[in-house]
């Protein structure tokens, strides 16, 4: 099966010769081409980045759900629920309250 066709742009970076010698070496080391590092390197950043992003924006949105209800658990509460967990005696999920 074939692959769908992807567009593939060339977009260029400037890049210290410190930064692009280290990684020219860890190319080396890994018998991959710098290219090949570099791409590597941007789609592990993008990807971390819209995890923490996403993070971000439904810690909005909870900030904004407890100033509207004014609903919460205590960390007591969280704590202690976390606590038993794999125990015997596990908690259920502390219940939220104003």
């Amino acid at each position: 099966m074939s692959q769908p066709h992807i567009a593939v742009r060339t977009v260029s970076v400037k890049l210290d010769s410190d930064t692009r010698t280290r990684i020219e070496n860890l190319a080396e080391a890994r018998h991959r081409s710098a290219h090949w590092v570099m791409r590597e390197a941007i789609s592990q950043y993008i990807d971390r980045e819209e995890k923490r992003e996403a993070f971000r924006q439904d810690a909005i949105q909870a900030w904004g759900e407890y100033r509207e209800t004014g609903l919460h658990a205590t960390a007591t509460e969280v704590d202690t629920w976390l606590a038993s967990w794999g125990t015997e005696n596990e908690l259920s999920a502390p219940v939220c309250h104003e």
